[in-house]
C-alpha cells in the first residue's frame, strides 16, 4: 500500500527531499530567529521538496502540536510528524491532523515497533521506521512499514553528536528493497547528499535548511542537484 508520502517518493523525479520545518535543536538553539514557520513552509513548496517534516516534541525541540495540525491545513504537500512516540493515542492525534506519515523509533518501541506500525496503518498513516544500529534495523525489517529511516545521528544523545552519512553507507545495504530508504539528519552539503542518496530514495533534512538565510534557495539546490 502507497500512502501519500511513500507514494510521492516514489515518483519523484528530482532528488526526494523531504525538508523540516524545525524551530529549534538541542545543539544549535533557536532555528526560527524570528521567522515565520509558515513562510518556511512555503519557501520548501516552491523549492520542490517531496515532503514537509515538522517535530512536535516540546521539551527538547520547542515542538508544538497546533503548529503542526496548521502546517498540515495549510499545505498539499504530504506531512511527516516526528516525536518520540510511545503511545497509540499519540498516534490517533496524528492521523486527526490530517498528517500523512508519523516517525517510529525502533529504539523507543523495541518489540512493539510492528504493533505501533500496524496501528498507524489502520488509521491511514504511513510509518517512517527509524534506526540506528543493526539491532534496530532487525526489528524495522519485520513491520509492515513502506519506509525505514536511517538516523544518521544518536537521539540518545539529542542531535548534539554530529552524525554522518556513513552510517547510511552501512546500513542501507541492509534494508530489503521493498522498503523505501530515507537518509534522516547529519547532511549539510551536497557532497553529504550525494552519499546520502547513492544508498537511499529519500533524504530528510531539517537544520541547515533552517540556518541557511535564503531556505528556498539551497532547498532548491539540493532538490535539482545532479549528483551522478
Amino acid at each position: 500500500m502507497d500512502f501519500g508520502l511513500s507514494k510521492a517518493i516514489r515518483n519523484c523525479k528530482k532528488n526526494a527531499i523531504i525538508a523540516e520545518v524545525k524551530v529549534y535543536s538541542p545543539k544549535y538553539g533557536d532555528l526560527l530567529k524570528g521567522r515565520d514557520p509558515i513562510e518556511i513552509l512555503r519557501a520548501y513548496e516552491r523549492a520542490g521538496a517531496v515532503g514537509i517534516s515538522y517535530i512536535t516534541e516540546p521539551k527538547y525541540f520547542n515542538g508544538n502540536f497546533e503548529l503542526f495540525r496548521r502546517i498540515c491545513k495549510e499545505t498539499d504537500l504530504p506531512v511527516l510528524r516526528k516525536d518520540f512516540i510511545t503511545s497509540k493515542y499519540e498516534i490517533e492525534r496524528t492521523a486527526e491532523a490530517e498528517a500523512s506519515a508519523i516517525l517510529i523509533i525502533t529504539r523507543i518501541l523495541k518489540d512493539k515497533t510492528a504493533e505501533f506500525v500496524d496501528f498507524a496503518l489502520e488509521h491511514g498513516l504511513d510509518s517512517l521506521v527509524e534506526v540506528h544500529t543493526i539491532e534496530d534495523l532487525k526489528i524495522a525489517v519485520e513491520t509492515n512499514s513502506t519506509m525505514i529511516g536511517i538516523n544518521n545521528r544518536d537521539i540518545g544523545k539529542l542531535e548534539r553528536d554530529d552524525g554522518s552519512v556513513m552510517l547510511t553507507q552501512k546500513l542501507a545495504p541492509l534494508i530489503p528493497n521493498k522498503f523505501i530508504k530515507v537518509s534522516e539528519s547529519g547532511i549539510s552539503s551536497l557532497q553529504d547528499l550525494k552519499i546520502a542518496l547513492s544508498y537511499a530514495d529519500a533524504a530528510l533534512i531539517g537544520t541547515a535548511f533552517m540556518k541557511a538565510e535564503d531556505p528556498e534557495k539551497i532547498v532548491r539546490e539540493f532538490v535539482e542537484a545532479k549528483l551522478c
